[in-house]
């Protein structure tokens, strides 16, 4: 297959891409330390005693959490005026997970997201429509500014509304989509509705991700829509997009090592794993100015592919996002906590003590119903009233989780009760659900 590269990092050695992780990641401890939070964590640690990549596990981990108690600029370990964007996530205590960017980081992020794109065959006389969500969400801008950065003529058309997608792709000869897995099926089945054959389908190139996804759910993506479909991965505390990409072989993700140094532990005792086995991915940044962050755990569990990969870059490969460690799960490509609808459901006086959390699928589409006991004085026969309650409870997990749930609203004692541990999720999209990438 072709070996074009976008960046001559690309094409670095096993040996230069120790080499530059070595000087970077004593760089970034550096900067780190100019934050307040790296200040204390970092303080006996010597930059200058990094001699190897390895050496990156003399320093401590850090966790979702960290970046949430030091909401909102606890990380930031550069000037206030040299700061141009932040992006962030909901989180489980009310806090969200913010990170800041320089220009730098930003030009930083669009060429890599440029390479991820340049990799698997785009190039800039392609039209590229962009079906993510904007906003504080990474995958919209992430994607549309690494889109321009590799010279495609970009429409930003943003999440849903699959009629007008349509329209643009065939009005527009749409070469390449940036498309979640779900929506992408639920897309091919209304082309079939409408009569347009995937050979009728101008697009040949589809970027997934931000939800998992097997590589069965691809391949009937591939089907569907006529076309190839590369995965794709990211987190918003590593930029977001273009952390680690599938090249033409679609065998594994290669992470861009020259930005980032990638590890993979054992999530109970945090020591590596063997070779080849999974477990706790996690990561560091290397380039990052506005906010370093070091050893951070992803809470994705994976594993690296052994080997050398045919496409001749010898950037390690990750296999397809397994599961979590954790108990979050991905609807709509957002990351959502069962602790966050918690917290916005015991907030609320008309609620109970019970709720059931139950993920569905109808025709390649994800929704989240969550099931809420209303408390005896509150459960009346006045339907507005009952409505009005059931708009407000939406609207405010809306607020939280950034997906608006289906709420149904029961009678007090009505769910099923648990004698241990209660049963707070019930995913009932399927064998589908799969495994994807974070």
């Amino acid at each position: 297959m072709s070996c074009a590269f976008f960046h001559p990092a690309e094409g670095f050695s096993r040996d230069e891409i120790r080499a530059v992780q070595t000087v970077r990641l004593a760089a970034s401890i550096e900067r780190a330390k100019a934050s307040p939070f790296y200040a204390e964590r970092l303080k006996n640690i010597d930059p200058g005693d990094i001699k190897s990549p390895e050496d990156v596990r003399r320093l401590p981990l850090t966790t979702k959490d960290d970046l949430r108690a030091s909401y909102p600029d606890g990380l930031v370990a550069a000037p206030r005026e040299k700061l141009v964007r932040l992006h962030a996530s909901s989180g489980t205590t009310g806090s969200p997970t913010v990170i800041f960017h320089t220009q730098n980081d930003l030009n930083s992020w669009a060429d890599l997201m440029a390479r991820c794109m340049h990799m698997v065959g785009i190039r800039s006389t392609d039209v590229f429509q962009n079906m993510s969500g904007y906003g504080l969400f990474t995958g919209g801008l992430g994607i549309h500014y690494g889109a321009e950065r590799l010279g495609c003529l970009t429409i930003p058309a943003g999440a849903g509304n699959t009629k007008r997608q349509i329209k643009l792709i065939m009005d527009f000869g749409v070469q390449v989509l940036h498309i979640i897995p779900s929506y992408a099926l639920y897309f091919g089945s209304v082309l079939r509705e409408m009569g347009i054959s995937p050979e009728d389908f101008p697009p040949r190139i589809a970027l997934i991700g931000a939800e998992p996804h097997t590589d069965a759910a691809r391949r009937k993506i591939e089907a569907l829509l006529g076309l190839k479909a590369y995965n794709s991965f990211g987190l918003s505390e590593m930029n977001g997009p273009g952390v680690a990409f599938e090249c033409l072989e679609q065998d594994g993700l290669h992470i861009w090592e020259d930005a980032y140094i990638a590890e993979v532990i054992d999530p109970e005792t945090l020591e590596p794993v063997a070779p080849g086995e999974v477990g706790e991915l996690v990561m560091t940044t290397l380039c990052r100015e506005g906010m370093p962050i070091l050893r951070y755990r992803t809470r994705d569990l994976t594993r690296f592919l052994p080997g050398e990969c045919a496409c001749g870059r010898a950037h390690v490969r990750m296999d397809r996002i397994k599961g979590r460690a954790d108990d979050m799960f991905i609807v709509k490509g957002v990351n959502v906590y069962p602790m966050q609808i918690e917290a916005v459901l015991m907030a609320m006086p008309e609620v109970g003590e019970n709720y059931l959390i139950e993920l569905t699928r109808h025709d390649y589409k994800d929704d989240i119903v969550v099931k809420v006991e209303m408390k005896e004085e509150f459960f009346v026969e006045d339907m507005r009233a009952l409505a009005g309650v059931q708009k407000r409870i939406a609207s405010r997990l809306r607020d939280e989780i950034l997906v608006t749930p289906k709420v149904e609203l029961v009678e007090h004692n009505s769910l099923p009760k648990s004698e241990g541990k209660a049963k707070r999720v019930n995913d009932l999209r399927g064998a589908d659900n799969g495994n994807g990438n974070g």
